[in-house]
C-alpha cells in the first residue's frame, strides 16, 4: 500500500500508521484494507465536490473512478452542474453512473481511489422506490463491501439537517434516511470533513 506524496514508509494518509500489513481504523484493526479513507459532507455550493476531488487525487493520481449517482432526466439545472463537474476533473479518470451501489465494489478493483458523488442523489431515487428500510439495508451492504476492499473510498454527501423542519412528510423521510446514511459512513470512515462556504473542516 502506497503512502501520499510527501510522507514516509510506514505512514498512511491520515498518519495512521501500519505494522506488518495491519492498520489501526475506526477501533479496529484491519488486513491490508482501506474502505472509507473520507466522508466529505455540506450544504449545497459548500465546495465539498471540490474538496473531495482533491482528496481522491492524491489518493489515486490519474487512476480514479468517479461514480456518478445522478439520473439527469429533464432537469437543465442538473445538467448544468454534471457538465461542470465533468469539465473539472481529469481526463484520465473514469466514469461510472451507478443507481445501484451494490456494482460499485465490482469495479473499484481496477482503480487505485473511488470517488462516489453522491450519496444524496443515490438515496433520493433509492428511498422513494423501495422505502426507508430497503434503502438503509443497501447501504449497510455496500458499506460491508468496500470495507474490504484495498481500494479507498471518497464519500461526498450533503448535510440536510440543519435546517427548519420540512412541511410534507416525504421531505422529512428523507432528511431522517439522509441523516442516518451520513451517520452510518461517518462511522467508518478514516476521515470526516465538514465544507461551509468552500473552506473544508476536518471534524474526525
Amino acid at each position: 500500500m502506497r503512502a501520499l506524496r510527501g510522507s514516509w514508509p510506514g505512514v498512511l494518509p491520515g498518519g495512521r500508521a501500519w505494522r506488518r500489513g495491519k492498520r489501526y481504523a475506526c477501533g479496529r484493526y484491519s488486513e491490508g484494507v482501506v474502505g472509507v479513507r473520507a466522508l466529505i459532507i455540506g450544504g449545497a455550493r459548500s465546495g465539498k465536490s471540490s474538496l473531495a476531488e482533491r482528496i481522491v487525487a492524491e489518493l489515486g493520481g490519474d487512476r480514479v473512478l468517479y461514480v456518478a449517482t445522478a439520473i439527469l432526466g429533464d432537469d437543465p439545472d442538473l445538467r448544468r452542474r454534471v457538465a461542470l463537474h465533468r469539465m473539472r476533473r481529469p481526463a484520465g479518470w473514469g466514469t461510472v453512473e451507478a443507481g445501484d451501489l451494490g456494482k460499485v465494489p465490482e469495479e473499484a478493483g481496477s482503480w487505485d481511489a473511488v470517488l462516489l458523488d453522491s450519496l444524496t442523489l443515490w438515496a433520493s431515487a433509492h428511498l422513494f422506490s423501495v422505502g426507508e428500510k430497503e434503502t438503509l439495508r443497501a447501504f449497510d451492504g455496500f458499506l460491508e463491501k468496500i470495507s474490504a476492499l484495498p481500494t479507498p473510498f471518497v464519500l461526498v454527501s450533503d448535510e440536510v439537517g440543519l435546517g427548519v423542519v420540512p412541511e410534507n412528510e416525504a421531505a422529512r423521510t428523507f432528511r431522517d434516511a439522509l441523516g442516518l446514511i451520513n451517520q452510518r459512513a461517518a462511522a467508518v470512515a478514516e476521515e470526516v470533513h465538514l465544507c461551509v462556504a468552500g473552506v473544508g473542516v476536518r471534524i474526525k
